[in-house]
């Protein structure tokens, strides 16, 4: 049988320049690993990660020691696999030089039996600054790279030296808009020894070959790596039980073998919201003799995937047709969840991914900035049903094109595609993030034209095109040739600048040139892949990383946790004219929020509202990696923003809009149902006491998968007479037994002109079981943007939305920990609008 176990016990760690070592942590980083030893003050806290800066100029030592026994050595075969080493590592066994590493994204399985004692072996691994490594790179290139907007290399005490692009780990340890310079090192993965004899599966590629109702054909393509000329045996189970057994003839040396197998009556695996994620366990085991001698399991959904670029009359389509049917996309882009990788656990990605499904995403783009994420993340996104973009480690720079990048960069992509390629959930290998877009439009080409001659400029365009137009799609088309490949997001069906007429769009106006959010109604392109606004964690969490002398958004610690030059200017730029001077800094960051939900509503209709024109709406951003204020519609302590909520409601499979323009209101219906759906469309203008000026009822027949107006009504007939902002309206979808299954509410002014009354609002809260309260609350007059906040742990499954007044509502509280019913009812609190200010 062969033999595998990890190696993270008894490690220590020290900088290179000092004698004494200090307890470690495997998986780990150095930073949090000199935070556990009180050696460092927690990075994230105030302005602390100023004074780190030093950390990433050391070299770093890891120890530790473990046994080998007589039966381990005997096998024929002893490796020590490091599935993530951060960065530069060089890995010693018994003061043997073994290998050394320059990729972090790369995972490493050395034979290590020649270096192996009987009984105790010494491992040790020595971690180069990353900034020595970087800077030695960048004086070696011969050329200079367009200035890599996100690294903030003066932070980190390098003044205009940038050396993030000339890493293989991840653009936002060095700083990003969003997030600080924390650049750090260390063994962020598993470290395992394995001991095998005979013969080991190295690889299994399940690859689809056909899917009808009766049956899918599959072959198992593998990679056997065998020590001698032998014959061995395949087995293939499905779901536990053996579909193929197969004798086969092993070569001393790697093996490649096909394995066809069926699965008769699949079961196909649907998104989010259209269906249910059934995953198929197949097990390939490789016997001799009867006896085990290797075997791999993985879990796959039956399905069709296609991206759709077809030309019609406005230019080029682009779609994603999953089982042959055209699906609007819903979802965000995603970050790593820390800045010290290590520290997410097991439970951080599942909450991570069920707030995807809870907000009815049913799409996540693992951005280029980051890392391709952990075998758990794409896990989750294959049992709930969350397609994932996958962006390769590239984004908003040029990238050196020397041959020893290049090598390291195609090592990398065949490693990483061909671990996440058996993923259900994996739906499109983008090439990179904006570097495109940055090359044409963000003022590079000239620069360096003028600052060092058009050979410059060849050799970075060389450089781009042999990573995204050579090495990348061929290692896709080679390894993985079912899934798409985009080369560069955002860009046009030709591969060129974006349009909104073809491929993929970032939107970028509304905060970054300070355009209104009424733009997002105007620019509406085939597939909107990047658009955002920013808002502040909530007061709760920002007491996490301040003090009361921080309370205000120009302090030096507000300041730090805020990346953008001039975010906060921004946000006071917005609120201005839509929102009354909020009262107090609490009050600001509420109504930041906001702010931002509001923002994110009109884009989102925008979108919604033109499919099939535009097929997909994926927001800048869904998390942090640290306390900030940022995009993030959910903050770093994984509490919901304004904009998570009003998400979640936007993303419903059918959603009532409301649209106003110069003479009508329009009642948009959007559906991403498979079926028909009947309801009645009830469209009430209210006032503020909740009296009912005007009533429309329709029965309404909701066709699938489109967008459609089933009501439009002039504004003068809407309010001829009264006040418009002490009026709304209110569209709701009624089904049946009269329950509303969806709403809308719609103002005729913006919110600082409102004349809001002010609301008495009575509610009851029960206990429904340990874990879950119930909250019934009702209101005399309209409650505008209710917010309720507790101290406790968990999650309101509504929030920041309006009362319409006399109608119950019901909320739910889920805690993490069993509720005490009186000392939930005693920290509940309750916000308005009015209340702000």
């Amino acid at each position: 049988m062969p033999t595998s176990y990890t190696l993270h016990d008894n490690w220590q760690f020290k900088s290179l320049d000092e004698t004494e070592f200090k307890v470690a942590s495997v998986p780990g980083t150095v930073h949090s690993d000199l935070l556990k030893n009180s050696l460092i003050e927690d990075p994230f806290y105030r302005i602390n990660e100023k004074e780190l800066q030093w950390i990433d100029k050391k070299d770093w030592e890891y120890k530790t020691f473990f046994e080998v026994d007589k039966a381990t050595l005997k096998k024929e075969k002893v490796e020590i696999e490091f599935k993530g080493l951060d960065t530069y590592a060089s890995i010693f066994i018994n003061d043997s030089l073994v290998s050394r590493t320059d990729n972090m994204f790369i995972g490493y399985k050395l034979n290590v039996k020649p270096y192996l004692n009987l009984g105790k072996n010494d491992l040790k691994i020595v971690f180069d600054s990353p900034i020595k490594i970087g800077l030695e790179k960048r004086n070696a290139l011969g050329y200079r790279l367009p200035n890599a907007v996100n690294d903030q290399s003066e932070n980190g005490g390098l003044g205009k030296k940038q050396v993030s692009i000339f890493s293989r780990k991840p653009g936002y340890h060095f700083g990003w808009d969003w997030g600080p310079r924390l650049v750090t090192s260390g063994i962020w993965k598993d470290v395992k020894l394995h001991a095998w004899n005979k013969a080991t599966i190295r690889d299994t590629h399940l690859k689809q070959k056909e899917l009808a109702a009766d049956r899918a054909l599959l072959n198992a393509e593998l990679e056997i790596e065998a020590t001698e000329v032998q014959y061995t045996e395949i087995h293939v189970k499905v779901d536990d039980k053996t579909v193929v057994k197969r004798s086969i003839r092993l070569n001393e040396g790697l093996n490649k073998i096909q394995i066809p197998f069926t699965i008769k009556n699949p079961k196909l695996w649907w998104t989010n919201g259209l269906g249910t994620q059934k995953l198929y366990s197949v097990i390939v085991e490789l016997k001799q003799g009867g006896k085990l001698l290797s075997s791999e399991e993985n879990k796959i959904g039956l399905k069709t995937l296609k991206v759709v670029q077809n030309k019609d009359e406005y230019g080029e389509s682009f779609y994603f047709e999953l089982n042959d049917r055209p699906v609007f996309m819903k979802g965000a882009n995603y970050i790593p969840q820390d800045v010290f990788l290590t520290r997410v656990s097991m439970t951080d990605y599942e909450q991570t991914i069920k707030n995807m499904v809870e907000a009815n995403y049913n799409m996540i783009r693992v951005w280029g900035g980051g890392i391709y994420e952990k075998e758990i993340f794409y896990d989750l996104c294959d049992k709930y049903g969350i397609l994932v973009w996958q962006d390769f480690m590239f984004a908003c720079a040029m990238y050196p094109g020397d041959e020893a990048f290049l090598s390291s960069v195609k090592e990398e992509a065949i490693y990483n595609v061909k671990r996440l390629r058996n993923h259900t959930s994996i739906a499109l290998w983008c090439g990179n993030n904006e570097n495109l877009t940055a090359w044409k439009n963000w003022g590079w080409i000239p620069e360096v034209l003028n600052s060092q001659g058009q050979e410059a400029v060849d050799k970075i365009w060389k450089g781009y095109t042999d990573v995204f137009h050579d090495i990348l799609p061929k290692v896709v088309d080679e390894l993985d040739s079912d899934t798409f490949y985009w080369a560069s997001s955002p860009t046009s069906a030709r591969g060129e600048d974006a349009t909104l007429t073809s491929g993929d769009y970032h939107y970028w106006r509304v905060w970054g040139q300070q355009a209104p959010f009424s733009t997002f109604n105007e620019y509406v392109p085939r597939f909107m892949s990047e658009y955002g606004f920013q808002s502040f964690p909530e007061f709760n969490s920002v007491t996490k990383f301040t003090t009361k002398e921080d309370w205000n958004i120009y302090s030096e610690v507000m300041k730090s946790h805020q990346r953008h030059p001039i975010g906060n200017k921004n946000i006071e730029y917005y609120m201005e004219p839509l929102y009354k001077k909020p009262k107090d800094f609490e009050s600001f960051l509420y109504v930041s929020q906001l702010l931002q939900a509001r923002g994110m509503q009109m884009a989102i209709e925008a979108h919604r509202r033109n499919m099939p024109y535009c097929m997909g709406s994926l927001y800048w951003q869904i998390n942090d990696c640290w306390p900030v204020a940022s995009w993030s519609t959910i903050d770093y302590y994984g509490n919901w923003k304004a904009a998570h909520y009003k998400v979640k409601d936007l993303y419903k499979s059918i959603k009532v809009m409301l649209y106003e323009n110069e003479e009508n209101l329009e009642v948009h219906i959007v559906s991403d149902e498979i079926k028909d759906e009947k309801a009645h469309l009830k469209l009430s203008v209210l006032d503020f006491e909740g009296n009912v000026i005007k009533m429309y009822l329709e029965d309404v027949t909701i066709k699938p998968n489109t967008s459609k107006v089933y009501l439009s009504k002039g504004l003068k007939d809407l309010i001829p007479h009264k006040d418009k902002n002490t009026m709304l309206v209110l569209a709701e979808l009624i089904g049946n037994y009269d329950n509303a299954f969806d709403e809308s509410v719609h103002y005729f002014d913006i919110p600082k002109n409102l004349n809001l009354p002010e609301p008495k609002m009575d509610y009851e809260i029960l206990k429904v079981d340990d874990f879950t309260i119930k909250l019934e609350v009702r209101s005399n007059v309209l409650a505008k943007d209710v917010r309720f906040t507790t101290s406790q742990k968990g999650m309101f499954s509504n929030n920041y939305f309006d009362i319409i007044p006399k109608r119950t509502y019901t909320v739910q509280f889920k805690s993490e920990k069993k509720i005490d019913l009186n000392a939930f009812k005693k920290d509940l609190n309750i916000l308005t609008l009015l209340d702000s200010y």
